[in-house]
């Protein structure tokens, strides 16, 4: 099948030459994704205190949303008569489905796992819920994301080879069976590749996946509460078996020096809930680490939470008064970190992709390391 994925710039920085960081472009039916990309994260169809309007106004290019959640509220039926995800939520760019395989490890104690699916105690009701291969196609299909995300099983960390073993053969009988159904138009399906810490797991179910045939791949069990060495081994045992002419999604992470990391091994695409969860916790980011604004120290603090970010948050407001709002309870607070917080994850991809495309990137790499391994700052 012809690849949606283009590659234009690759350069080599690690020792051994196995991987390569690229820059490069994935179509879809609602635009055109450059990569590297991050994409916050939508859960409930809104990424939280944000409109549509402004995430084109901070430049990005794809959200993240969850069929897990939609599935169950609104519901299938709601989104499909307001004509599909994109038209229910106000949003004409790019979106990304996940399965719900995560919450196959999320929501670990309200579970059953069967060969054919999960049984869901619901998180809301706790009603019985089912999902499997054909649901989760069946609500991405009525969703309309652009790109669809094959239902697998996210094992915890640590898993015994064992478990991790049968893991790798439901998660692969389980994307055979996705690649049968039916989809919306123009929905690409990227297969993920599952075995935990284990190599030669890795390698069986990306060869796996490959040989069934997808429009991409994610690599997925990872940031799953394993140590960074770990989680980027998980990233190099997945990438050097995938294809060259599709896009490699690392499902969940979100530290900047990881995607870092992960683009150095070649990775494509990320996604993660730090921007908005830590703008909600009070803390912000910055080019030269975090800020806990709600401290103290910021009480009388007159600059800007960033000195020098072209951000709303940043142009119209102070440390002190965002400060205020954020010990007071007010939303504004909230959404004033999120702006600056998605503000800065967006300019920082930009600029990731920029140094690939004037051959930087093994500078850009240094310095994120110097800049991003400094204390909180002041």
């Amino acid at each position: 099948m012809p690849s949606p994925f283009s590659v234009s710039k690759v350069q080599n920085v690690l020792p051994d030459g196995r991987y390569a960081a690229r820059r490069g472009a994935l179509a879809t039916t609602h635009g055109v994704v450059q990569t590297p990309a991050f994409m916050p994260v939508g859960t409930q169809a809104t990424v939280k205190t944000l409109e549509p309007r402004d995430l084109h106004e901070l430049r990005v290019g794809m959200i993240l949303a969850n069929t897990y959640h939609l599935m169950l509220r609104p519901g299938n039926d709601i989104v499909a008569a307001c004509g599909g995800l994109h038209r229910f939520m106000g949003w004409d760019g790019p979106i990304l489905t996940d399965s719900g395989g995560f919450q196959v490890f999320s929501l670990g104690h309200l579970r059953k796992i069967r060969d054919d699916g999960v049984e869901f105690n619901s998180h809301i009701d706790g009603s019985r819920v089912f999902l499997g291969p054909r649901e989760s196609m069946e609500t991405q299909r009525v969703l309309g994301s652009d790109v669809a995300m094959c239902f697998d099983e996210c094992i915890p960390y640590p898993a015994t080879p064992e478990y991790a073993c049968k893991s790798v053969a439901k998660t692969l009988v389980w994307a055979s069976l996705c690649a049968t159904q039916s989809r919306a138009s123009g929905q690409l399906l990227f297969g993920i590749v599952q075995g935990g810490v284990y190599g030669e797991l890795r390698e069986r179910c990306a060869h796996g996946l490959v040989e069934i045939g997808f429009d991409g791949y994610g690599i997925g069990g990872v940031s799953v509460g394993e140590p960074v060495d770990v989680l980027l081994k998980g990233v190099e045992d997945s990438t050097v078996h995938l294809p060259e002419d599709r896009p490699r999604y690392l499902m969940g992470v979100g530290d900047r020096l990881q995607i870092v990391e992960a683009v150095a091994r070649g990775v494509d695409m990320f996604d993660c809930v730090i921007p908005t969860r830590h703008a909600r916790n009070g803390s912000a980011f910055t080019r030269r680490g975090s800020l806990q604004v709600k401290a103290g120290r910021y009480k009388q603090d007159t600059r800007p939470v960033e000195e020098g970010c072209e951000c709303p948050c940043c142009r119209h407001f102070t440390r002190a008064y965002v400060r205020h709002l954020l010990n007071a309870g007010e939303i504004l607070g909230i959404r004033l970190l999120t702006l600056h917080n998605i503000h800065r994850y967006m300019a920082f991809m930009e600029e990731l992709r920029t140094s690939l495309e004037d051959g930087s990137f093994a500078e850009f790499r240094r310095r994120a390391h110097e800049e991003l391994n400094s204390t909180e700052q002041r």
